[in-house]
């Protein structure tokens, strides 16, 4: 069956990422996925976070907010409801593990930097365009912290980006939209580092069991999709 998009089923959405859009803060990036925009900054706390400091930790720390603005949807959401919404914190935890993975916390020194992603238009794959994204902010922070001599050797290991894949219509597909993730039949999101090893899985069977075969046809499609959006990433970052 044809794709909503048309597109084949390796085949990504059109992804663009802009830096630079938010004046205030020490790395922002507008990252688009097809329908998907989301609003990327990392903010620098010139100190650790308060559990490092009260437990005599050394080294910096790397955490990550992610929301959805209330017209991110088709319908709206209250701030409040915002504000109450555990799939928030869920996918909050995710770009964090995904952002810590690729640094050195140790040459991060006593900083904290905070990932800040805000969806301004949702079409599936939120998270995965907010840990791409937010890669790109993370490490023009990063680059302003060495740049004011503050940290003295690049604490970021490799690059990491995130890609989802699934179970569709019978079919294997790649970047999945909207219309394709609420009717998928197994729903995956893929977290991969610059060497192509894999950081963190999410796999569900929405509608019933999935077999080994099918998860690592997944894992090569995403690996992929991953690679793309890295070489991009380096463009952007040049």
């Amino acid at each position: 069956m044809m794709r909503p998009s048309a597109r084949k089923n390796d085949q990504m959405r059109p992804v663009s990422m802009e830096t630079g859009v938010n004046k205030w803060a020490e790395g922002s990036c507008l990252i688009k996925m097809g329908g998907t925009q989301v609003l990327c900054t990392a903010s620098v706390e010139m100190n650790q976070p308060l559990w490092k400091r009260l437990q005599n930790k050394t080294g910096g720390w790397v955490t990550a907010e992610y929301s959805m603005l209330p017209r991110a949807n088709g319908t709206r959401k209250t701030r409040d409801a915002m504000m109450r919404d555990h799939r928030n914190a869920e996918i909050s935890r995710l770009i964090g593990r995904a952002m810590r993975s690729v640094v050195d916390m140790e040459k991060l020194g006593r900083h904290t930097i905070t990932i800040d992603c805000d969806v301004i238009q949702a079409d599936g794959g939120t998270r995965c365009a907010s840990i791409t994204g937010g890669y790109v902010a993370l490490v023009l922070a990063v680059r302003k912290l060495m740049d004011a001599g503050r940290v003295n050797e690049n604490p970021i290991r490799d690059y990491v980006a995130a890609v989802s894949a699934g179970l569709w219509n019978g079919e294997l597909i790649l970047d999945l939209e909207f219309e394709e993730d609420c009717a998928a039949e197994m729903d995956s999101n893929f977290v991969v580092a610059g060497n192509g090893d894999f950081v963190e899985i999410q796999a569900t069977g929405e509608q019933h069991p999935f077999n080994h075969d099918q998860i690592e046809k997944l894992m090569d499609m995403a690996r992929g999709g991953c690679a793309k959006l890295i070489e991009l990433q380096k463009k952007v970052l040049e």
